[in-house]
């Protein structure tokens, strides 16, 4: 599955009141394991960047100034995301600040079906624990000493570090409950596993089969393999 942890830094709090994004990040994962491939770029917001913006992240007015828009960078953004599930920390945030740049940009919105809120997975994980990004990578033991302004690139990369131990820690895991086996879901939520309905088909070659057939017999009557012949 392949999913790519987001995150953005914008003028203000909200797109209505006229705030802009200024950074986004992406960090791809493939089966909850990033492949190295990132997307990032800053934006010219084309509006001055308010000094309780500057403190968060230290991007300044005229350092923006000379970046691309949005609009200039909307398809290479859309295109790196493509279908993939977005994970992201309090999505609502940035879910509004995308699809209010991507329609300013006559662009296609982003719908909420594809997003993952970490937030939120958080909560439910550790009821009334604190949820910010800093407290999770303290309870996980994820090293934040670089992290002394946000910056949407090392967030994605906390984050990635974070959800893995959200949807259960550096490996799948399966558990057995009751008569039944159940798994854990890619949003940490236990489900019953079922059959599928139609049975995928044998990759094996009649060539394989035999071959197979012929390494078994060289094991004795006693060896394991004989009981599924």
């Amino acid at each position: 599955m392949r999913e790519i942890i987001l995150d953005t830094e914008t003028t203000g709090l909200d797109p209505k009141e006229g705030h802009r994004v200024v950074e986004i990040g992406c960090v791809e994962l493939v089966n909850a394991i990033p492949t190295g491939r990132t997307w990032h770029c800053y934006l010219n917001p084309e509006r001055d960047v308010p000094e309780q913006a500057f403190a968060v992240h230290g991007l300044s007015t005229d350092f923006l100034s000379t970046k691309p828009r949005f609009a200039d960078k909307a398809d290479e953004f859309l295109e790196f995301v493509e279908s993939a599930m977005l994970v992201i920390h309090n999505a609502k945030f940035d879910f509004g600040f995308l699809n209010a740049e991507l329609e300013w940009a006559f662009k296609p919105l982003l719908t909420w079906d594809r997003i993952v809120d970490t937030l939120a997975l958080a909560r439910r994980r550790h009821p009334g624990a604190p949820a910010s990004l800093d407290a999770l990578c303290r309870r996980y033991g994820i090293d934040i000493s670089e992290r002394d302004l946000h910056g949407a690139l090392l967030d994605c990369r906390l984050l990635a570090s974070v959800y893995v131990e959200l949807v259960g820690g550096k490996q799948a895991r399966l558990e057995l409950a009751g008569n039944g086996t159940q798994r854990i879901d890619r949003r940490g939520m236990a489900a019953a596993v079922t059959p599928r309905a139609t049975p995928l088909a044998a990759r094996l070659t009649s060539d394989e089969r035999d071959a197979h057939r012929a390494f078994v017999a060289t094991l004795g009557k006693d060896a394991l393999w004989r009981r599924y012949e």
